[in-house]
């Protein structure tokens, strides 16, 4: 299956000032996968599996020097490591810190030498390491399939394109934007772990794309246990499951069970956020740039990585995503939220792991809340997410009351391209394609 990182690692592969990459995302985002098929370009590729073969990390005790593991890796595997020639493709490298910090090595005695490393709880390891490669190490972010992944993966890629390329003559016809509908109606079910959309894509069989999603989920409480053993397994299961209850709103520690304290909660969501399996909203003020510099940290709400994960945890009727009407689809407002946010960390830039913000104004007579708060050059966009095709948009007003340097907004809704003055309407399943002019 196509995916948007293959064409920034062919980049890299190809810069005079690569360094050592490392691929980071979270369990099951389909690392592994597009490793393998950037080192289908190289004449040759010696993958190295940490957590497969443990005793491999024999193979990087003793000096880190490059030449001396270039020896060591293609005598044990009988393959020659050709620098401009061979990928050396580490996976799940932090079950080997060794190799991490000789990274840096590759970099400063074999530049000319294509590095890749890889690994789901590989920010655990980092966090230990702190300046093991400042400088010498580059980094891309994975996360699991865009919309526009699945479209692609489903034969619609056309169809979407032209949707975009329509934006401003109102969209497609009715019949197409339809057709658009379906789909994202089905990666509401799906998601985006590669496994799930190639089970949908050869069996379009929704109850085994369920199965799946369980064992996928299975895999991920199995892994808890490697936490560094600071939150016991079931907190963590605890803190997922809650994250996926309060989606849609501030997340509030104290809601995340009665035995679990507060203190505990912040360390099961702050371990689940390193790995990747959900992202917070931050709160923002929004009045310059950067977003970040006007952040309340207390105040955030957090989403799951995956739409389809959640959609799964919820127990969501399946029927009433794929055939009922458009209030029913995407279970209420919350899941619509959880697609936009999944959407907008995707099309960002891989280089950096993207970060989501929102604004609030609390009033005695109502809160006025924006669900997205965006940079697209050098103006600040608010974003409201709808989970059909109506809704007020009073809070997007408020918003442009207190800030009269916005020049314009975005509604995401199920409705065609269309616009309100300066609100502009982008289909949900056109969010993430490209970032509206």
């Amino acid at each position: 299956m196509k995916r948007s990182i293959d064409e920034h690692l062919l980049a890299w592969k190809t810069s005079p000032h690569r360094k050592p990459l490392l691929l980071r995302g979270a369990r099951q985002v389909g690392k592994t996968w597009c490793a393998r098929q950037l080192g289908r370009t190289f004449a040759s590729m010696l993958e190295v599996n940490f957590e497969q073969d443990r005793d491999l990390s024999v193979l990087f005790e003793g000096r880190l020097e490059a030449q001396r593991l270039c020896e060591r890796l293609g005598a044990y595997f009988g393959t020659p490591v050709v620098p401009g020639r061979t990928l050396v493709f580490l996976d799940e490298v932090q079950a080997c810190p060794n190799a991490l910090r000789a990274l840096r090595f590759f970099r400063e005695q074999m530049p000319e030498l294509h590095v890749l490393a890889a690994g789901s709880l590989l920010e655990f390891t980092l966090s230990e390491l702190p300046s093991f490669g400042v400088g010498r190490i580059e980094s891309r972010y994975m996360y699991p399939m865009s919309l526009r992944e699945f479209a692609t993966a489903v034969g619609a890629e056309a169809l979407l394109d032209l949707a975009v390329s329509t934006a401003d003559q109102g969209g497609l016809a009715p019949v197409l934007h339809g057709q658009l509908v379906e789909h994202l109606r089905t990666f509401m079910v799906t998601g985006g772990f590669p496994e799930v959309v190639q089970r949908y894509v050869e069996a379009r069989d929704f109850s085994s794309c369920g199965e799946v999603l369980d064992d996928l989920y299975a895999t991920i409480r199995d892994d808890f246990a490697k936490y560094r053993g600071r939150v016991p397994s079931a907190r963590l299961d605890e803190t997922f499951r809650s994250v996926i209850s309060q989606a849609g709103g501030k997340f509030v520690y104290s809601q995340v069970a009665p035995e679990i304290g507060c203190a505990q909660a912040k360390t099961a969501l702050e371990l689940l956020d390193l790995a990747g399996l959900v992202h917070r909203v931050i709160h923002t003020d929004a009045q310059g740039l950067p977003l970040g510099a006007q952040v309340n940290a207390r105040r955030f709400k957090v989403i799951p990585c995956d739409v389809g994960l959640y959609h799964r945890l919820c127990d969501v009727n399946v029927s009433a995503t794929l055939f009922g009407d458009s209030r029913a689809m995407v279970n209420s407002g919350a899941a619509a939220e959880v697609l936009a946010g999944t959407e907008l960390l995707a099309a960002g830039a891989p280089r950096r792991r993207a970060q989501l913000y929102y604004w609030q104004k609390e009033k005695h007579a109502g809160n006025a809340e924006v669900d997205y708060i965006v940079q697209i050059g050098d103006g600040i966009v608010p974003i409201e997410v709808k989970a059909g095709t109506r809704g007020s948009m009073q809070s997007m007003r408020v918003f442009f009351s207190t800030h009269p340097g916005s020049r314009y907004g975005i509604r995401s809704s199920l409705e065609n391209y269309s616009g309100y003055g300066n609100i502009k309407v982008v289909p949900l399943y056109a969010l993430g394609s490209r970032s509206p002019a």
